[in-house]
């Protein structure tokens, strides 16, 4: 493994970097394996965009199937890739439900070249919010990076409620949440109570401009894959004050939303990288599976409808 580090980060520099587009990296397979070329393939490309920052090993990149080694090639060949082109923060994606695990991964990451951790609520165990607070505690006075929290009930079967996310905000190196709370009115309540320079971005593609217009400093959105530069303009706008030309950019994009999750993500978006050459293969690890024959049909359709006005939709231009 190569011996690349970068200086540790105080939760104040990360914090500058919470806002805007990011985007939760798909992880390339090919053979079975994990497929380097088109992994740096990828971030050559994004790293040209207007993206903030990459989350690695989420649940987008398949993180679920990844060996702790493929991880670990995972983070240093995107940092390798990234090199000091631009900013471009790199955080990693952690999740379980043993808290001990988890800080002994703390430990071992501890030297990665990463600028912070996003770190979803323990799954299936479904603990109280005490439970939630002291588990987020426990992990933030552990990390060596600051962390970002990630709150999706749906899929953990557990909601962090505002009075103990606003708690957890007043810690130093909690930075920010990643909110799939899909709760509107709590997500309002956290916006309109949050302290100063604590970040929210959403993680609801289909409800990022509405996130936006709300007080959202960003998304962290697994359909910027496709149309990158309209997504992060979409916000652009809202920040300038521009709402109708913003309302306008989003119904562009809105039908892709749904469109790219309208089977189990991410096989759609792997797939749309794949025909657009991004990607070398659309293969996924089970129990994940590829987009079904009609779905790869849509998909085609609109890669050529998006080709024919000057984009496959992969940011600015076609990859050959």
């Amino acid at each position: 493994m190569t011996d690349l580090r970068v200086s540790d980060l105080r939760a104040s520099d990360l914090r500058t970097f919470l806002h805007g587009l990011w985007l939760p990296l798909v992880t390339p397979f090919r053979n079975g394996e994990l497929d380097e070329t088109s992994l740096r393939r990828l971030v050559r490309h994004y790293a040209a965009l207007p993206v903030n920052g990459l989350i690695l090993a989420a649940t987008t990149g398949e993180s679920l199937t990844l060996t702790p080694e493929e991880t670990e090639r995972l983070v240093f060949a995107v940092r390798d890739e990234i090199g000091g082109a631009r900013n471009l923060s790199v955080c990693l994606g952690l999740s379980g439900s043993n808290t001990r695990a988890l800080l002994d991964t703390l430990d071992r990451t501890a030297a990665w070249p990463i600028d912070g951790y996003l770190i979803s609520c323990p799954y299936y165990s479904r603990p109280s919010q005490q439970g939630l607070q002291r588990h987020f505690s426990a992990l933030a006075d552990r990390a060596r990076h600051p962390v970002m929290i990630y709150n999706i009930p749906y899929r953990t079967g557990v909601n962090l409620g505002n009075e103990a996310m606003l708690r957890l905000a007043d810690h130093p190196d909690i930075v920010g949440l990643k909110d799939c709370c899909d709760d509107r009115e709590q997500s309002l309540e956290l916006l309109r109570r949050r302290p100063a320079g604590f970040a929210v971005l959403t993680g609801e593609d289909a409800q990022y401009h509405e996130a936006l217009v709300d007080g959202a400093d960003g998304g962290i959105l697994a359909s910027a894959h496709i149309e990158t530069e309209t997504f992060a303009l979409v916000r652009n706008l809202v920040v300038a004050g521009e709402r109708d030309a913003a309302l306008s950019c989003w119904r562009s994009v809105a039908d892709l939303t749904r469109l790219l999750f309208s089977e189990p993500s991410p096989a759609p978006i792997k797939y749309w990288l794949w025909r657009s050459g991004l990607i070398d293969s659309a293969e996924l690890r089970l129990p994940m599976t590829e987009v079904s024959a009609d779905l790869a049909a849509r998909l085609d359709l609109e890669i050529e409808r998006r080709s024919t006005v000057g984009t496959a939709g992969t940011g600015r231009h076609r990859v050959a």
